[in-house]
């Protein structure tokens, strides 16, 4: 569970160091349609290596300090947490490993690199900082490396990887959102005790989405909005322990729940597509696109059957 935490958190703290190189990127996520450079501009290759390798050090130093600090260390070892909340903790190591790539991987087009180079570089960046977090976890007595862990951080760079390298574009985004599940009120040293805290603890409240494109998949030539995306969602709710219920919670019963997964369609945007022309509000939106916009949603999960919210975040 830790290295997810630190993997969301990490995705929050490396893209204020990273979008910035965005601004004379092109409208879209497609790396390849940014202007063409004769080669790789030197200078600002280092200025990105440089000011990725300090965001990166940064965000250990963080995650060390907020995290490890008040946990006992021991030598490196190994822990299955494959059955723990649903999963949806490896969903969240996926996403951040994608978006982390996706965005070292636009700082390096900005620096000259060309679509292959940028895209190469930026997920194998992205991946060797969520595998120095997971070597964290490995020296703490609390939890330890894990396998399931590594595996996702490979599949979300390579979701990332695979499609620049074959249409030079994202057409598949993986993406966040988050409603309050009512739940960390019963455990809030686990789930979060404030906002902040429980958008990245309460997995209760956390939807992975994969969002894909239509026109760009479906209909490349229709008048179709190409910022209109389709997207498939995965949640969990009744869980007030990773794998069981505890019955009690500082000598208080705790409320009998199920435990179940839930899962969503809805529609979305793709906000890099959307036609802007101020190079800070392409950036924005480009650095916006971890985010699942709020939506009208079907539901169908093994309690309630299909449902349909209105508005779901």
């Amino acid at each position: 569970m830790l290295a997810s935490l630190n993997s969301l958190t990490s995705l929050i703290i490396l893209a204020v160091f990273l979008t910035p190189f965005g601004e004379k990127a092109a409208s879209s996520d497609s790396i390849a349609s940014q202007e063409a450079r004769p080669g790789s501009n030197l200078r600002r290759t280092h200025l990105v290596a440089g000011t990725q390798l300090v965001g990166y050090s940064t965000a250990l130093l963080l995650l060390n300090q907020a995290w490890y600090k008040d946990y006992p260390r021991t030598s490196f070892h190994f822990h299955d947490d494959l059955p723990d909340w649903f999963q949806q903790d490896k969903l969240g190591h996926v996403s951040a490993t994608y978006h982390l790539g996706r965005l070292s991987a636009a700082s390096f087009r900005w620096a000259g690199l060309s679509n292959t180079g940028s895209a190469w570089a930026g997920a194998m960046s992205g991946l060797a900082f969520i595998t120095a977090v997971e070597i964290l976890d490995g020296f703490s007595a609390e939890w330890g490396a894990s396998i399931s862990d590594m595996a996702a951080n490979a599949l979300g760079a390579g979701t990332f990887l695979g499609q620049q390298l074959a249409w030079e574009e994202q057409r598949f985004l993986l993406k966040y959102s988050f409603h309050e599940s009512g739940l960390a009120k019963y455990r809030p040293n686990l789930l979060g005790s404030n906002l902040p805290e429980k958008m990245l603890k309460d997995y209760n409240g956390q939807t992975f989405w994969l969002s894909f494109n239509l026109k760009s998949l479906l209909a490349p030539e229709s008048n179709m909005p190409a910022w209109l995306n389709l997207a498939i969602g995965h949640g969990a709710r009744g869980m007030l322990g990773s794998r069981h219920n505890p019955a009690y919670y500082n000598d208080e019963a705790l409320p009998q729940m199920v435990r179940h997964r839930q899962w969503y369609l809805a529609p979305d945007i793709d906000f890099s597509r959307i036609p802007v022309q101020s190079p800070f509000l392409k950036t924005l939106l480009s650095g916006l696109n971890f985010l699942k916009m709020p939506a009208p949603a079907l539901e169908y999960n093994s309690e309630q059957g299909l449902r349909f919210h209105w508005l779901f975040f």
